[in-house]
């Protein structure tokens, strides 16, 4: 038994190596392959990464910068226009208004020679910067008076739109919002030949001339004012408007 049992050791120990053998190359294998599979990015892999990140990046701050230089500009070209709106509006409801009186009916009497609309003038300077000035009765009892409060008047004044109140000028627009740059104010002017307001006929050889007969003028006036931002000159817009004097005016006389 102790002979068997010393072959039967010697016969593993013999053995054994062999089974080691056989095992350590496949684990070797196993072994080498994970290795291949978690060896990670390289330097080059990594800057391909960097360099599209970056490019991604970029494109995308471009398209950011675009956005808010485009609402920049349609929030400034927004305010520009807003701004010569409200100075067209207050232009022509001035201009509307122009002339009105009180007792306007005096003018159309039949029963007596007509009387001269003491608010009709409206003046257009042929320089576009002393504007306009116009008149219109604000009193509660006609007195048949231009008082210092019933004249307006436009101008264009070191870019800004001045107005007349109460005998002063004041600035109606702010050059900080808005640079008027042009301000045009364009009368027509039709006129409407009236011979049945004269109790006596004109003369024929009068006819057509500046005094008789009595002609009522209907006046239309055109406005149109430029301006540029402030903050971006290259915005520049210019708006028209077109007001209708509603009160017309009598110009010319009856033969005495």
């Amino acid at each position: 038994d102790g002979i068997g049992s010393g072959l039967e050791c010697e016969q593993w120990r013999v053995g054994k190596p062999a089974l080691l053998g056989t095992l350590m190359p496949t684990t070797n294998i196993r072994h080498a392959s994970l290795v291949r599979l978690q060896r990670g990015l390289t330097l080059i892999d990594t800057l391909i990464g960097l360099a599209l990140g970056l490019f991604v990046i970029s494109n995308g701050l471009l398209l950011l910068a675009s956005h808010l230089n485009e609402n920049r500009l349609l929030v400034l070209e927004a305010r520009l226009m807003q701004d010569l709106r409200t100075a067209t509006g207050a232009i022509t409801r001035d201009l509307r208004r122009a002339g009105y009186w009180g007792e306007a009916g005096a003018a159309l009497n039949a029963d007596s020679a007509p009387r001269i609309n003491p608010y009709q003038t409206l003046s257009i300077a042929a320089n576009v910067a002393d504007g306009l000035r116009l008149r219109y009765s604000r009193d509660l009892s006609e007195n048949h008076v231009v008082d210092g409060n019933e004249e307006f008047g436009f101008r264009l004044r070191n870019n800004a739109i001045d107005t007349l109140l109460g005998g002063s000028w004041q600035t109606l627009t702010d050059p900080a919002t808005v640079r008027v740059t042009s301000l045009r104010l364009t009368p027509t002017i039709s006129e409407v030949e009236q011979p049945a307001l004269c109790a006596v006929a004109c003369p024929p050889a009068a006819s057509g001339a500046s005094i008789c007969p009595p002609r009522v003028q209907m006046r239309h006036v055109l406005v149109e004012i430029s301006g540029e931002s402030p903050a971006d000159p290259s915005i520049r817009r210019t708006l028209q408007a077109s007001a209708r004097v509603r009160n017309d005016a009598l110009v010319g006389a009856c033969p005495s």
